[in-house]
């Protein structure tokens, strides 16, 4: 009787290891389900490089999803609210003050190209024929108005004193001999102001649709020296997961470059 109960217990303890690597063996096996990557985006070159990045990605089983939203709010929203994993449309100065406004973690991944901005007038060859009170649009948001006069300073439109908070506001200006006045619109709106003002500061982006580049049209422009760089976006919980990472190098890669120096020279300056 002993050795049939001790048998017994021996084929339990088989039985019962057999099913314990049955249950593991399955939990390892590894899924071919790709990784969905959602990244929200704007306009082009950027909704296009992202288009490059979607084929390098496929190789690695990642799944680019591009979320081409309407407005430059919507994409930071949606990346604060978890509704997309990153986003490509801004720079970083833009993405610190969305922070500081709504509590929000979003962090950049990586630097990309820089859009040439430009001063751009439908009346005057240069800025030397810009008239005494001329009226000048820049974007509302308080990155743009620090970067629009900030260009206009370096070109010495204007004068401005020390920075007293993270921006440069108009209260900033400390000299102004031709007495402009700085119309403040929404940045989506500053190619229509073109036809209404004296001169207007925007990106590549929106001097295209007018037939503007910033080579042959623009009385003044920024260069690299800058901040402004067109950046990749995430969050601080997930900026560092390898699908994230692997759009960063994607984003930088030759064949990205390659496409901006052949499509886009004139208004987007590899930032890699």
């Amino acid at each position: 009787m002993k050795k049939l109960m001790a048998l017994f217990a021996s084929l339990t303890l088989v039985l019962a290891a057999c099913g314990n690597d049955t249950e593991t063996n399955t939990t390892e096996a590894p899924s071919n389900e790709p990784q969905t990557l959602k990244v929200a985006s704007l306009i082009p070159p950027m909704t296009d490089m992202l288009e490059i990045a979607k084929e390098q990605l496929a190789e690695d089983n990642i799944e680019l999803e591009i979320v081409v939203l309407g407005d430059n709010v919507q994409p930071n929203t949606a990346l604060a609210a978890k509704e997309v994993d990153a986003n490509f449309f801004q720079h970083v100065p833009y993405m610190e003050e969305f922070n500081r406004s709504n509590d929000a973690n979003l962090v950049p991944i990586e630097p990309i190209y820089f859009a040439n901005y430009g001063v751009y007038s439908k009346e005057h060859d240069n800025m030397d024929d810009i008239p005494e009170g001329a009226t000048i649009a820049i974007a509302n948001d308080v990155s743009n108005i620090d970067r629009s006069l900030s260009l206009l300073a370096q070109h010495d439109v204007i004068e401005l004193g020390e920075k007293n908070g993270s921006y440069y506001t108009q209260a900033d200006i400390t000299e102004n001999p031709k007495n402009l006045k700085f119309e403040e619109v929404d940045l989506l709106m500053l190619a229509r102001a073109y036809d209404d003002v004296d001169a207007v500061l925007m990106t590549p982006a929106y001097a295209a649709p007018l037939g503007l580049t910033p080579k042959s049209d623009a009385l003044l422009t920024e260069g690299v020296e800058n901040d402004f760089a067109i950046t990749l976006v995430a969050r601080e919980d997930n900026k560092d997961e390898e699908a994230i990472q692997k759009l960063g190098e994607a984003l930088t890669s030759d064949e990205v470059r390659a496409f901006l120096e052949e499509n886009y020279d004139e208004t987007a300056i590899p930032a890699f």
